[in-house]
């Protein structure tokens, strides 16, 4: 689930989230954290956090200048004990941008992350997949996928597919399906039985909006909802 802040990462903890995703400005849909931030995040709570590599608003790394912006943040996390990323742009086409993605799965080498969301602006989701899946130990171990840009409520079938091409072992789809992007708790049981079981969310453990910190009771009622 979504940290913004210490606060918010003691709270996802203590209802019992088992990852997070630090996060800066979701008014942005989330950029990558100042350094400060993740350390108090990292000393607040012990779960897994994978930190967002994404410096503008978009899917785009922004050439030359912004790959090299994005490979210092990522070095200035890493140094502060980051271990696990997220990231992911595009081209102009909707095409993955693969000087951006390479250059920093280099600067990330030996930890594990996830390409987010662009995958659901993506002009073809199954060529990215391939094209990622080509490039050897890349890294990624985790798609973050609502299905569709609109959300999880008009991407189902594409989650069902995508599940089921994970689950036969196809060429591109190795990496592990994290759903999120206006998921709610009755589409649980539908993705479980497709056979996803990682959950991602925001807004929703949040009882006063994005305006306000993660609630522990909220977040206790997504993990009650998947079994404790």
């Amino acid at each position: 689930m979504i940290a913004l802040s210490a606060e918010d990462a003691a709270a996802a903890q203590a209802g019992g989230a088992d990852r997070l995703e630090v996060v800066s400005d979701i008014a942005a849909d989330g950029l990558s954290p100042a350094r400060e931030t993740f350390a108090a995040i990292r000393a607040a709570c012990d779960i897994p956090a994978r930190v967002m590599l994404r410096l503008a608003d978009g899917f785009a790394a922004g050439g030359e200048e912004g790959i090299a912006a994005l490979c210092a943040r990522a070095r200035e996390l890493r140094a502060e004990g980051a271990e696990e990323f997220v990231l992911g742009f595009l081209d102009e086409a909707g095409q993955p941008d693969m000087a951006a993605v390479t250059a920093l799965a280099e600067e990330i080498r030996g930890c594990r992350w996830t390409f987010h969301r662009a995958i659901d602006r993506a002009a073809d989701r199954a060529a990215l997949r391939k094209q990622l899946a080509e490039v050897p130990d890349l890294g990624l171990d985790t798609y973050l996928t609502a299905g569709s840009p609109d959300g999880v409520g008009e991407g189902l079938e594409t989650l069902y597919e995508e599940a089921a091409r994970t689950r036969a072992g196809e060429p591109g789809y190795e990496a592990s399906i994290l759903v999120g992007g206006g998921l709610t708790l009755e589409r649980l049981p539908g993705l479980r039985e497709a056979g996803i079981a990682a959950f991602h969310i925001g807004g929703a453990a949040r009882p006063g909006g994005w305006a306000g910190p993660v609630g522990a009771s909220s977040v206790r009622v997504w993990r009650d909802a998947l079994g404790g």
